[in-house]
């Protein structure tokens, strides 16, 4: 327990309201997670397994309405509907606070009540801020002790500070119809109510560290970003660190972790950040990034040794898997697992599966949540308080047709425009259809706290704020032939992209200038080592002018989302796009 006033008056008010039968102040031990363990599997909240075969690991089954973010309950409650913007949903505060006010009211009752004090970013770091999470959730305090720095380290931060994000949780009774998830950015406020699911549950993940930071980093003058981050290693023992952005299910997690192929002698990539990164302008006008979490909530389906063998290892103990498939054995399994498809299990919703069944053993959208420190590929930096200097910023998607394996934007009001125009075909980590393509920018569509044209008007005032900004890419693993074929290997092969941003980075690398941007030559990215043939490289390569004349009129018809609102530099370089494109 803390002596901070302001923390113990807003936990008594929500205690007053939420109407617990107890409340327990989380210190982020070892006792004290055995003791939650016990708590959550008494209660049927987690199934243990195998402590042999996987130790300290355990499976959760979620409520089978409530398996991803629920983008069309979240909201962003300010005070005047335009500074939340056209892409994000808007409700007033005093509407917010009263409506979820009255679902919260004795939404604890029976239950125990639980305040998660933690801190986001390495400890002693000036990026780093501290968020006081209530819950009546077991399975998310127990997520939030590997997501977070938990427990003291947080009162020594904060002192006697009010400056700390106060965030509201209550499963409630689950109830789509009465589940909201709602961010108060002027307030540094979120309250989730009806969800247990992680993106919506765990508070410090998309809600702080992404929709209440970037509206923090917007007035304090940094970037909160959905981001990866990566040092690359060269054979000269030079480490290059990279941020990137992918929507979910676009390769950023297995990115993160990448293992350079045999060919590769000499290079290496450490992990930094899986997903979320804070940046700011160090005193030399670079920009310095830091990742604000403490653990990996990951995508479980399509991993294994082959797509991700450093996740693989880092899931093999202290894991909490949710929604996958329970074997017989006490282990779990997954579609793309090591193993092929057990003879019988119980499949995400605790219903008997064969392979037979029509229906997936697993979620698409299932989970792992794994502390980062056993991360084989974890980067030695990664809590170095001042961050690590970043030199290349990449913008990914998933796309089969229309954008090339790689190419360079041309500046940093370039780079924005092409983080601005960010497209991806959607998956399974969102409600709704998957596949259709959707403008998604900088991958921060679900997760810009304030209104989005704001936001690019924010990157581009960068450019004055730093001297030495990072190179701006966009990658593209995903592009299929006629036949649907993938035409890049991917998975280690993709370091092969990374060599040419670092050259790129450097001053070097071969590359021709498109209407897009720059795209390496086939040579700058092949070799013998590679087994993908010039014809193939060249349609990776290859920029279609009448593909692009047609995503320039739906740039055209996203942009007027915004109207006035949309800053000169978008404007003028998607002018500029239309010029180069007409020219022959």
């Amino acid at each position: 327990m803390t002596t901070n006033a302001s923390v113990r008056r807003w936990v008594k008010e929500v205690a007053r309201m939420c109407g617990p039968a107890d409340v327990v102040w989380c210190d982020g031990s070892e006792a004290e997670r055995e003791r939650l363990l016990e708590v959550a599997v008494r209660a049927g909240d987690l199934i243990p397994l195998d402590q042999r075969r996987l130790p300290g690991c355990y499976l959760h089954r979620s409520d089978p309405n409530d398996v991803a973010r629920t983008e069309h309950l979240t909201f962003i409650c300010c005070r005047e509907r335009d500074d939340a913007g056209p892409t994000n949903h808007w409700m007033a505060p005093a509407e917010g606070y009263d409506r979820l006010s009255k679902i919260l009211s004795g939404s604890m009752e029976g239950r125990t009540m639980y305040v998660i004090p933690f801190v986001m970013g390495p400890p002693d770091s000036n990026f780093s801020k501290v968020g006081i999470q209530v819950t009546d959730s077991v399975y998310v305090v127990l997520n939030m002790r590997m997501m977070t720095r938990m427990g003291a380290v947080a009162w020594e931060h904060l002192g006697t500070s009010d400056a700390f994000t106060r965030g509201l949780h209550s499963k409630g009774d689950l109830n789509a119809d009465r589940r909201y998830i709602c961010h108060f950015p002027e307030d540094n406020t979120i309250w989730s109510v009806g969800s247990g699911y992680g993106g919506n549950a765990l508070l410090s993940k998309k809600c702080m560290s992404l929709r209440i930071a970037s509206y923090m980093g917007r007035h304090e003058g940094w970037l909160a970003e959905h981001m990866l981050i990566i040092g690359v290693e060269s054979p000269d023992g030079e480490v290059t660190y990279i941020c990137g952005a992918f929507p979910s299910a676009c390769g950023k997690t297995n990115l993160s972790m990448l293992v350079p192929p045999t060919s590769m002698k000499g290079w290496r990539v450490y992990t930094l950040g899986d997903d979320i990164a804070w940046l700011r302008v160090g005193p030399d006008g670079r920009l310095w990034a830091v990742n604000p979490e403490a653990g990996f909530f990951g995508v479980v389906p399509g991993t294994s040794s082959k797509t991700n063998p450093n996740a693989m290892a880092a899931i093999q103990r202290n894991t909490l898997y949710t929604n996958v498939a329970l074997r017989p054995d006490g282990t779990v399994w997954w579609e793309g697992h090591d193993d092929p498809p057990p003879r019988t299990a119980l499949d995400w919703r605790g219903r008997p599966w064969t392979p037979s069944h029509d229906e997936l053993a697993a979620h698409p959208n299932s989970r792992f949540t794994t502390p980062a420190r056993q991360c084989p590929s974890l980067s030695p930096e990664w809590e170095n308080p001042t961050g690590v200097p970043i030199s290349a910023i990449l913008f990914g998607s998933r796309r089969q047709k229309l954008l090339p394996l790689v190419y360079q934007a041309s500046s940093w009001q370039h780079g924005t425009f092409l983080g601005a125009t960010l497209a991806s075909e959607t998956t399974a980590a969102i409600t709704g259809a998957v596949g259709v393509v959707r403008r998604d920018p900088m991958a921060m569509l679900a997760f810009c706290g304030y209104n989005m044209a704001d936001y690019w008007a924010h990157w581009l005032s960068m450019e004055k704020r730093a001297s030495h900004l990072p190179k701006v890419f966009r990658v593209n693993w995903f592009r299929r032939d006629e036949k649907g074929r993938f035409l890049w290997p991917g998975f280690g092969e993709n370091l092969r992209v990374l060599k040419w941003v670092i050259e790129r980075c450097r001053g070097d690398g071969e590359a021709e200038e498109t209407p897009i941007g720059y795209v390496p030559t086939p040579s700058a990215i092949g070799g013998k080592e590679l087994d993908v043939s010039k014809h193939v490289l060249e349609e990776l390569l290859r920029v279609d002018r009448e593909g692009w004349l047609t995503n320039l009129r739906n740039q055209a018809e996203f942009f007027a989302k915004f109207e006035d609102r949309l800053p000169a530099g978008i404007r003028e370089e998607h002018e500029a796009l239309a010029r180069r494109l007409k020219m022959k």
